[in-house]
């Protein structure tokens, strides 16, 4: 089954389960993915499509960014083109370049820039805490689902390598959420009012990590 959005064809997944509900995805293949029962027809299915045609094309724009966002290189919230030059003997930027003599280089600079940059904002972040917490273990790797965590038994926040590609403003939310997480171990309301406490736009950052 394919559907006509905005002049353009795409795919749609059918996975049939004994679900009651009918629910919609886009993946990074840029198909649509429903998941429904067995006795959805597929003309029940087109017409749930149609009337989510809004949060379709959301999803597919998402998608697209991300897609973008992977293929290119971010750092800190901004994108750079990458030139290769062999005199440059570090990495080194100007306003929207950044030069390097070896491309593979770039992935041990992000890596020692993420370990940097997230000791020293989890230091600044934590130094804001008027509550008594503990210092947390950090650890960072790549996460498809999450951008942090916090381990509470091990005094442990993990962070998503991915955030080194997002402004300093957006690392911050996500270390200050995971130390509130040490006051309030769950999302009530008395959690985000410690995060707004300590991060007071923390609705703008949610809405960018997001997109």
């Amino acid at each position: 089954m394919e559907v006509l959005i905005d002049g353009k064809s795409y795919k749609v997944n059918i996975i049939r389960k004994n679900n009651r509900n009918t629910y919609l995805r886009v993946k990074n293949d840029l198909q649509i993915y429903i998941t429904t029962n067995y006795l959805m027809p597929n003309f029940g299915i087109e017409k749930f499509i149609k009337e989510n045609i809004p949060s379709v094309k959301k999803m597919i724009d998402r998608q697209i960014r991300k897609k973008e966002k992977n293929e290119s290189f971010y750092y800190l919230g901004k994108k750079y083109d990458i030139v290769i030059c062999n005199s440059i003997k570090k990495v080194t930027f100007d306003e929207d370049h950044v030069f390097i003599n070896d491309k593979k280089k770039l992935d041990k600079f992000l890596k020692d820039e993420t370990i940097r940059i997230f000791e020293e904002r989890l230091k600044t972040n934590y130094d804001k805490f008027e509550e008594r917490i503990p210092y947390p273990i950090l650890k960072i790797r790549k996460m498809r689902a999450k951008w942090g965590y916090n381990r509470k038994p091990g005094n442990v926040v993990m962070l998503n390598s991915e955030l080194i590609k997002y402004s300093i403003d957006e690392i911050d939310y996500v270390i200050v959420h995971e130390l509130c997480h040490f006051l309030e171990f769950n999302h009530s309301r008395n959690f985000w009012n410690y995060v707004k406490k300590y991060k007071p736009n923390y609705k703008e950052n949610r809405r960018v990590l997001k997109e």
